[in-house]
């Protein structure tokens, strides 16, 4: 019974397996660099910013890119630039918090209903239906419409919508890997339920959640983008990439570079985390990339 746990967990693919894989991949290599660049300028973006983000210059108003502004200013001369690099902190703050909150309660939630099951997984998993009977973004917008114009009720909206998805794929692994002989070795050793789930089983289905994560930060910047644009996200003056991109809309016959940074601000980010998780797809599950060949 020793020998079939110790198989179990010595299957798992060792990190640094990992990451020899991951400098294979070129895509995912791009989409890596991308976010760490991200994540730096995020960091840094009070020391990186030419100008403050919020001070209005109505003198500025408008210009187009030139030296002193490289994306020019909006409608009320704030540098375009600097509102750009504070609005990677917005949108990595509402992608790791989303994220976050949404994979821990999906991940938990799963877990205890694909093991338990009975009468507890029926309950979870009936929510679940529920919840993804509506769109996720119909149901986002209509949460955040209802709790008011926030950033934080916007992270909340997409955070109840999302932890869905978690839960249904680790239930579905659940109840594959709960069937697998080291499972039932170590309950007939005496271990518990909580550390057969959590300590055995967990471990053995994190793979598809950590692709489902990245590729969750894409949606999330970009749904948080559209409810921002809708005016239901962050509010003036706080600078958020998709109430960036609404400021400029009356403006983009005369100032197009209005909506052009902050589009393309959004369109890297996104392409980034999609290339990033479609790498980890490849590396820890090869037998997807087997049968899209």
């Amino acid at each position: 019974m020793h020998d079939l746990v110790t198989r179990a967990i010595k299957s798992r693919q060792p990190s640094h397996e990992v990451f020899r894989r991951l400098r294979k991949h070129r895509l995912a290599l791009i989409g890596a660099a991308i976010i760490l660049v991200l994540v730096f300028v995020a960091l840094l973006a009070p020391f990186i910013a030419p100008h403050d983000p919020v001070e209005q210059n109505l003198g500025n108003r408008l210009l187009p890119p030139s030296i002193e502004h490289p994306s020019g200013t909006d409608n009320l001369g704030r540098c375009i630039l600097s509102r750009l690099i504070h609005g990677s902190r917005v949108s990595l703050q509402i992608g790791i918090m989303v994220v976050g909150i949404a994979s821990i309660t999906g991940v938990t939630l799963g877990l205890i209903a694909g093991y338990r099951g009975g009468l507890i997984d029926e309950l979870i998993m009936r929510i679940v239906d529920l919840l993804l009977a509506f769109p996720g973004i119909i149901l986002a917008l209509a949460i955040a419409g209802i709790l008011g114009p926030s950033l934080y009720n916007v992270m909340l909206a997409l955070a109840v919508v999302g932890w869905t998805s978690y839960a249904r794929v680790v239930r579905g692994s659940v109840l594959s890997v709960k069937e697998k002989g080291f499972v039932e070795a170590v309950r007939v050793l005496g271990a518990s339920d909580a550390r057969i789930m959590f300590r055995h089983v967990l471990p053995n289905v994190m793979a598809p959640v950590i692709v489902m994560a990245t590729l969750g930060m894409a949606h999330v910047i970009l749904a948080a983008a559209a409810l921002s644009f809708l005016g239901l996200g962050a509010q003036p003056p706080t600078p958020e990439w998709g109430s960036m991109l609404n400021d400029g809309r009356a403006f983009m016959r005369t100032a197009p570079h209005l909506t052009i940074f902050p589009g393309l601000a959004i369109m890297v980010t996104v392409l980034a985390f999609n290339f990033l998780g479609d790498g980890l797809r490849d590396i820890l599950d090869p037998r997807l990339k087997e049968m899209r060949r």
